[in-house]
């Protein structure tokens, strides 16, 4: 049997979810009203349940995020949230907390959100084990780590494939609470990451005066699809659950046609689309035409170049060319042919700061902004805002959405019957009674059935196949072809629904052996039920979650895989022959009144931001040596 391989999309709301399944999502992630990592993507449950029926009539899936730590005193609350999530048919919930598995629940599907430390075989291995149909693996993983974890384990494996990257190990970054009382893990993160920040070294120096430090690139893994799908990967997950409906479209869009020439191609014998239908456009798909911070790969091949976006945490967009000529007021650009009126344009300016202007014209190459800046000759232009593609791409007919149906029109005793078939196999027929009469014009029927049958209007089908059993050639009145045909695909959307087939799973209290018996602060827990289910699996000391216990001053507040020093080119186990003097330690980060210490172990190759007043330890020699 083919293994399915599915688009998962993010969905801000009901609108959005829809776009994003006409545009070829197999799948899409909402929030509920509660208990979501995006507390302003949270949406109703009567727009959940409109937003299943909708998917499921294209066999798509709808997950619901409840992805935060929970409370003691939100667990019942919780509890009651899923069962109504169950009743209404959502196909798979996304959790952090392990309190889920000890609440009284139906048989609904379990995914483990990224929030759930999925960095390696024996963590995969024991939520596989305690119920997880599904991991979200974490970002900082690369190939190899993957193709490990899926031989390791007897689990759906899904992956981040494009979108905003967390620059923490996902569910351990706590620099929004230390930073303003805001948990990440409660859905409130403050982006301290995005912020810009002075860099000192050991000697109180001043390497870095202002720059977005910890701001890194955006991911796009588009031309690793097979090789993702190789190591294990079936869900590729776009981020952006606060993002715009473009945004969301043309990510889509992009990454179905990718899927699309794979699963067409190399991969059409082992692999299939996960849903139904095909999608029609008015626009040609491209990442970098809407919101992005210049892209990377992140760690999926490897640490291999620097991913950092310092300049600015803002879209720098599409490349476009450069500033070739300045005149009256006016930039000649390269490739200018490219730009419209009303488009946004990024650069870096002589202060090596993130600005842009907004076109008012463009004629012959000239671009006329509607707020002149100096911008030196050479200076390389983005377009962050492109004006017409947006507006083409909002259009709702922009990305359409059919199910192919084969029709067969045929004579009965006293009558005629419509029936359809749809590419699933799901068939709806209706039949009417008339008093059958000779037309006087030759080929009447036959001509006005195939030039109305096809008419499928604004339902979600699209006529593949029109197969006509007539004896002779009767007059029906088009008004009773066009009746008819509407009856049936309005009876098929609601048989496709009825018929959707939704995978449940019982939660079933386990045991099995926990791979720690220690749990610090970084496993967030922070109810007595995640409490209980640690326990249960045999972990005999459980430290509060960060948010329960946190002193200010002293807390470890991030650990990542990205690293300044890298960044700086000053690596001494990457870029040893290269990097000249090596830099004083401790680096300290500063952003107003918040100022952070950076530790550096070289050999998980991992940073670690602490609080000012942390005591730390630098063992230099073995940073300094190991890698010589």
């Amino acid at each position: 049997m083919k293994k399915k391989v599915e688009i998962l999309a993010p969905a801000k709301n009901l609108v959005q979810g829809m776009a994003a399944i006409n545009a070829g999502a197999d799948a899409v992630y909402i929030g509920a009203p509660q208990f979501g990592a995006r507390t302003n993507a949270n949406n109703s449950v009567a727009d959940i349940a409109e937003m299943v029926r909708y998917a499921h009539l294209f066999k798509a899936q709808v997950f619901v995020v409840i992805n935060t730590i929970l409370y003691d005193n939100e667990l019942e609350t919780c509890e009651k949230l899923i069962h109504e999530l169950y009743h209404v048919g959502v196909d798979a919930l996304i959790v952090q907390d392990m309190a889920i598995f000890e609440m009284n629940l139906p048989p609904i599907v379990i995914h483990a959100s990224t929030q759930a430390n999925n960095r390696d075989p024996k963590q995969v291995d024991f939520l596989q084990k305690a119920g997880m149909k599904r991991v979200v693996l974490a970002r900082e993983l690369n190939l190899d780590q993957i193709k490990e974890i899926n031989e390791a384990c007897d689990v759906e494996l899904e992956f981040f494939v494009s979108g905003a990257l967390c620059v923490s190990f996902s569910g351990n970054c706590y620099m929004s609470v230390a930073g303003g009382e805001r948990s990440a893990n409660r859905g409130s993160c403050a982006q301290n990451c995005r912020l810009p920040y002075k860099l000192t070294d050991g000697n109180n120096d001043t390497l870095i005066e202002s720059s977005h430090l910890l701001s890194i690139k955006d991911l796009d893994l588009s031309d690793q699809l097979p090789q993702m799908i190789e190591a294990g990967v079936m869900s590729f997950k776009i981020e952006g659950r606060l993002k715009d409906v473009v945004y969301v479209k043309n990510n889509v869009s992009y990454l179905r046609k990718r899927l699309d020439d794979f699963l067409n191609g190399d991969g059409k014998e082992n692999y299939q689309k996960a849903s139904s239908g095909r999608t029609f456009y008015t626009f040609d798909a491209e990442m970098d035409r809407s919101f992005n911070r210049g892209y990377t790969d992140y760690f999926v091949n490897k640490r291999m170049t620097k991913i950092g976006s310092w300049e600015s945490p803002k879209s720098k967009g599409q490349i476009i060319g450069k500033v070739i000529e300045i005149k009256n007021g006016k930039y000649l650009i390269e490739n200018a042919e490219k730009l419209n009126n009303g488009d946004g344009l990024y650069f870096i300016n002589e202060e090596n700061e993130a600005d842009g202007v907004q076109i008012n014209t463009v004629e012959n190459g000239w671009i006329t902004p509607n707020n002149y800046k100096n911008i030196p000759i050479g200076t390389l232009i983005s377009r962050n805002s492109d004006a017409n593609f947006n507006k083409q791409v909002e259009k709702d007919n922009s990305a359409i959405r059919k199910i192919g149906v084969k029709l067969k029109f045929e004579e009965t005793q006293y009558g005629f019957s419509l029936t359809a078939t749809d590419e699933d196999g799901h068939v709806s027929s209706e039949g009417f009674k008339i008093t059958k009469e000779l037309a006087k014009k030759e080929g009447f029927l036959k001509d006005n059935l195939e030039k109305n049958l096809i008419k499928t209007g604004n339902t979600p089908f699209i006529v593949d196949d029109i197969e006509l059993e007539l004896e002779n050639n009767w007059f029906v009145p088009i008004s009773k072809i066009n009746e008819i045909r509407r009856t049936v695909l309005e009876k098929l959307i609601d048989i496709r629904i009825e018929e959707y087939h939704k995978e449940e799973q019982a939660i079933v209290k386990t045991d099995h052996p926990y791979p720690e018996k220690t749990l610090d602060f970084t496993y967030n827990v922070s109810n007595k039920l995640a409490r209980q289910f640690y326990k249960r699996h045999g972990v005999e000391e459980i430290e509060k979650a960060f948010e329960l216990q946190w002193e200010p001053g002293k807390a470890r507040v991030m650990t990542t895989k990205y690293c300044v020093k890298y960044e700086l080119g000053k690596c001494a186990r990457f870029q040893r022959a290269t990097m000249g003097e090596k830099l004083k330690e401790p680096l300290t980060l500063t952003h107003g009144e918040n100022e952070y210490k950076l530790k550096f172990n070289c050999k998980p190759c991992e940073m670690e931001i602490w609080e000012k007043d942390a005591d730390l330890k630098y063992d230099e020699e073995f940073e300094w040596e190991k890698f010589n």
